[in-house]
């Protein structure tokens, strides 16, 4: 009988010494894909039909998030880092390079996001901003 019950507090101990092991855990109010809601003149309905999103779920690492933007055509890549004081720093921005038929959006996108410093998580929007005023809001996507 105690050899059974010590074997099954191993097996209980070796399985939880196992799942605290050192996976990052991610920061759920960023680390998500966002959808773009807000961007210029661009209308709700033409983000949408574009699926234009960001995608934040990779994890951090050295403080950074690589992640990647979808506009309708091209893929699109970056590196991010969110600090603590609502600063943002967008650097390496790149994409694919496909010629598509319409590409307004992704062009006006991949120029301003680069220029965004400022973030802020309000609820489930997030909010990117430049120097100059110009913003662009975002919605998570698993919020319904």
């Amino acid at each position: 009988m105690k050899k059974i019950l010590l074997s099954v507090f191993t097996v209980l101990f070796l399985g939880l010494l196992f799942n605290c092991s050192t996976v990052q855990v991610k920061n759920p109010h960023i680390q998500r894909e966002w959808m773009l809601i807000s961007l210029d003149n661009f209308t709700k309905n033409e983000l949408i039909k574009n699926k234009a999103g960001i995608n934040l779920t990779a994890p951090k690492e050295n403080g950074k998030i690589r992640g990647s933007a979808f506009m309708g055509c091209n893929n699109m890549f970056f590196s991010s880092e969110f600090k603590n004081n609502g600063k943002v720093k967008i650097s390496g921005v790149g994409s694919t390079m496909k010629a598509c038929q319409n590409m307004d959006l992704e062009t006006k996108f991949s120029k301003s996001f680069q220029n965004m410093t400022k973030y802020l998580v309000e609820g489930h929007f997030l909010t990117l901003s430049d120097d100059h005023g110009n913003t662009m809001k975002f919605v998570a996507a698993d919020w319904d």
